[in-house]
């Protein structure tokens, strides 16, 4: 994919004294007292807007906050604590700016301002073109450095991306780009994805984009229980949905056409109840009884799905393989993300409870990308264009 990176134009001296208008994401987590609680985002907006200050640029940087209804700004709808929090990571004071759609604010090379929620204005989720002309006549440079929005057309993510004299893809952006293309547009074979979860009917459309794609398909947690039952295997009284199982059978016939497979779990991890301290008992596949509730594949299924993994060429992984959060049904998840750790694959994770497995383990530094979006993360693995990548790529053409 072709886009332009903001890398490269500080790099020729094109944003010197430029006004460059930075789409983040910001949408951090905040107690009942307004005090940011994890940071995560706001370090990883650092570099975009430290390279604009760096190239001489003018800054002014958005975000959404929260879900805030268009047009009333409540205080805890304000992106004031993460201006506090900007300055603070800069060494630079970063004014709040609110009303900011119609500019009349001030700004000169070498300083940033934060624009107050972009949500708060009205047409922003509808991608009102009369407001996203008003936001791309602020700058002279647009760049989009927000993964976790991508998959939304908005005033401040699309549509202004349209109308700006220049848009372009921020740092953190255009390293999602460039490792989703290298996962799943140019992979390294043996492609194996890993996608786990509740539900088959929350992810079905993933699956069926990537039997189309990959050399292997793990399924875990309760996606594996349909799985399982559509290879005919029981599975108690564990969370399924039973009226998928066609889907499933239709995804595991897509594999085998190719040469592929998914593999079924030989041997899984029960308990007579959802709980931290139900007593964990490994068992064969087929001799899961009624009253069963499959809460982790097994030691001799995590050891072959490691196993698979050592030899693969790249590896997609979104979803733990069981109930990670509760130690006694940890051991398949652990396996597998210390297989992905060591494999010489190139691999990419995203998704929230996948970040809190690594996290967990400890094994950021050995996953190859790990994505920042959630729900964008999973567009492009079913195969959708996001109206980001689109715009961008568009623009780029000319």
């Amino acid at each position: 994919m072709e886009f332009v990176r903001f890398s490269d134009l500080c790099e020729r001296g094109e944003v010197r004294g430029k006004r460059v208008f930075i789409r983040a994401d910001l949408n951090v987590p905040l107690d009942g007292q307004g005090h940011i609680t994890e940071d995560t985002r706001i370090r990883a907006s650092v570099p975009a807007i430290r390279m604009a200050l760096d190239a001489g640029a003018a800054v002014m940087v958005t975000s959404h906050l929260g879900r805030p209804t268009e047009g009333q700004c409540r205080p805890e709808d304000s992106l004031a604590p993460v201006a506090a929090r900007l300055a603070e990571l800069l060494g630079q004071p970063v004014p709040l700016i609110a009303n900011w759609v119609d500019g009349g604010f001030a700004l000169a090379p070498g300083q940033v301002v934060l624009l107050e929620n972009c949500r708060l204005n009205v047409g922003e989720k509808k991608n009102d073109p009369a407001l996203a002309r008003r936001m791309a006549a602020l700058c002279d440079i647009f760049v989009h450095d927000a993964f976790g929005t991508a998959h939304r057309a908005e005033a401040s993510t699309y549509g202004i991306a349209e109308y700006a004299p220049i848009a372009c893809a921020g740092p953190l952006l255009a390293a999602e780009i460039d490792a989703l293309t290298r996962a799943l547009e140019q992979p390294a074979r043996p492609l194996v994805a890993i996608v786990a979860g509740s539900k088959v009917s929350t992810k079905l459309t993933i699956l069926q984009s990537l039997s189309q794609k990959v050399d292997g398909l793990i399924v875990g947690g309760g996606i594996a229980n349909t799985f399982m039952l559509a290879a005919g295997l029981p599975i108690g009284k564990s969370l399924a949905e039973p009226d998928l199982v066609g889907e499933a059978q239709a995804v595991m016939q897509a594999m085998a056409a190719r040469g592929a497979q998914v593999p079924i779990p030989e041997d899984v991890v029960v308990a007579p109840r959802f709980a931290a301290d139900a007593p964990a008992t490994v068992k064969d596949a087929r001799d899961v009884g009624p009253d069963d509730m499959i809460l982790d594949i097994g030691p001799r299924t995590a050891a072959r799905l490691a196993e698979r993994l050592t030899q693969a060429g790249t590896i997609v992984w979104n979803g733990p393989l069981g109930v990670f959060e509760f130690d006694a049904f940890a051991h398949g998840t652990e396996t597998v993300a210390r297989a992905i750790a060591r494999s010489s694959a190139f691999s990419i994770a995203g998704g929230g409870d996948t970040l809190a497995a690594i996290a967990k383990y400890g094994i950021e530094q050995q996953v190859g990308y790990i994505s920042t979006g959630g729900g964008a993360f999973l567009e492009v693995l079913e195969g959708k264009t996001l109206p980001a990548f689109e715009v961008l790529a568009r623009r780029a053409r000319g």
